[in-house]
Order: structure tokens, then sequence, then C-alpha cells
């Protein structure tokens, strides 16, 4: 059984909506980040730390993959255009927005007082918003960022959306539009549900 350490509201919440879209058994550890159970695995002491046969992998997105490719789904196989494509969004996700949203939120609340530098929030959101734009070209006519089928960059699109939300980052209608399909799925519920 695979044990997911980190609390509900970090990065944590993409393993375990995974976990859920996959139908798997996991054990929910709420360990908060840089708790000395965390650092045993990750001296970054960031979360979620997904334990494998006591194995620790580290890392959300890293995580996410490692399911998806074990268990064959929510991903294209490696060495096809489609999970180069995959991939592709994969990382604009990550670079354009997780990483915005990141940085926002170490000039809040994660960096010593005296390192935080308050003016830099607004053209975080502004990068923000302007990749949202990227993103819904992409998205095209399905419903998920490759067509028909839901894959990792939409876990982590619908993550950075809700992120987005609760640190006051302006959301485009087509995006909130766009999360909210994905946010009213079972798996996602039941994961909220932790």
């Amino acid at each position: 059984m695979y044990q997911v350490v980190g609390t509900v509201r970090t990065r944590a919440f993409r393993v375990l909506w995974m976990l859920e879209e996959l139908g798997l058994e996991y054990e929910h550890l709420d360990v908060a980040p840089w708790s000395e159970k965390i650092l045993a695995y990750n001296p970054s002491g960031k979360v979620p730390v997904l334990l494998v046969d006591g194995e620790p992998i580290i890392d959300s997105t890293a995580i996410i993959t490692y399911l998806a490719d074990k268990h064959g789904a929510l991903t294209f196989p490696a060495g096809t255009l489609e999970r180069a494509r995959q991939d592709a969004l994969t990382q604009f996700v990550l670079d354009e927005m997780d990483a915005a949203l990141w940085t926002a939120a170490r000039h809040t609340f994660i960096l010593p007082e005296e390192k935080r530098v308050p003016e830099v929030k607004p053209s975080l959101k502004w990068e923000f918003e302007r990749s949202q734009g990227f993103l819904l070209q992409r998205l095209g006519k399905g419903p998920f960022l490759m067509g028909d089928k839901m894959t990792i960059p939409d876990i982590l699109a619908c993550h950075c959306a809700a992120w987005a939300a609760t640190s006051k980052f302006p959301l485009q209608d087509d995006f909130k539009a766009y999360s909210k399909r994905l946010t009213s799925r079972e798996a996602y519920l039941r994961a909220r549900e932790l």
C-alpha cells in the first residue's frame, strides 16, 4: 500500500487526487512541511513524499508521473508524440503557473520576513493571468488539455487554479470553467474530503 506524507492543503493534494483517480488504496499521513518526519525523507522539508515499500519519492510531479507510468493511466506511453506533448504541457504549467504561485507564497509567508519582497506579487499575478491564456489556447476542443483524455497536466493545472483562487490571483472565465469540470470529478471530491 502506498503512503502519502503531507497535509492536504499542499501539493500533496495532487498525489491524493491521482491515487483516487487510479482507484488505488493508500494511507494518508497528515504531516506538515518542515516537520521532523518530513525532514527524515526530504532535507528541503517540502511535502509531499510518497512511500513505496518504505522508499521515499519526493516532488509531487515526480510522484504523479511515477504513479501514472506504473499503473498505465492518466498518461500517454513514453516515447510517443502524445507523451512529448503531454510533457510539454506539464512543464508549461510548472514553469509558468506553479512557479508564479510558489514565488508569491514564498514572499508572503515562507521566506524570513527580511527576505520577502511584496512588490513582486503584482508582476506574478500578471504572469499567471497571461499564462492562463496560453494554456487555454492549447486546450482546444477537448474537455482536457490532451483532448478527450485526462492526464498529469490537468491535475497540475487544476491544482494551480484552486491555489490561485485562495491566493487571490485572477482567474479567467474559461480557465474557471475548465477547472470546474475537473473539480466536479468524484475522485477530486473524495480527495478533497480528506
